[in-house]
């Protein structure tokens, strides 16, 4: 192919990579992210124990490579369970910015404050709207004791 042949190819798009693949907008600035606890959902028994829904005032910064943009958390309060790791950080993954980590899900037994510490795998992913906000779902999978199983909360960061 010659070089005025691909010059016409990229002209016409049949060279450009898809747009899953394009440069996000970034995620900058102040967001009240929410957790609609009070909505969750799964097989675990903690997705029928009464939760009120909870957020906070976070600030984001984007940086990007070549390859891979992450949205940063550089402001706002760390979370209550300290095995959540901090910040948060999310990837671009061509429709939605996501994120994934190894914690500790403290699990309420017997009804009461008990608590009973368990390993948790969670996915978050907030995928960008055209009123500027930002809607999803945090999926969490727990892999032992008396909370095994998962719980889904939808999730939402709105511009603050």
């Amino acid at each position: 192919m010659t070089l005025l042949g691909a010059a016409a190819l990229l002209a016409s798009g049949v060279l450009l990579p898809p747009a899953a693949h394009a440069t996000p907008k970034p995620w900058n600035g102040r967001y009240q992210m929410l957790t609609y606890a009070a909505q969750k959902a799964g097989t675990s028994p903690a997705s029928r124990q009464t939760e009120n829904d909870f957020g906070a005032v976070f600030t984001l910064s984007t940086s990007c490579t070549v390859t891979t943009c992450v949205a940063t958390v550089v402001d706002g309060p760390r979370p209550g369970n300290q095995t959540v790791p901090w910040p948060a950080r999310f990837t671009w993954n061509g429709s939605e910015w996501a994120s994934s980590y190894e914690w500790l899900w403290d699990c309420l037994v017997g009804g009461s404050t008990q608590k009973q510490w368990a390993h948790a795998t969670s996915w978050t992913f907030y995928k960008p709207q055209a009123d500027g906000s930002l809607k999803g779902n945090w999926h969490t999978d727990i892999s032992e004791g008396a909370c095994r199983g998962s719980v889904v909360m939808p999730v939402a960061a709105l511009p603050a």
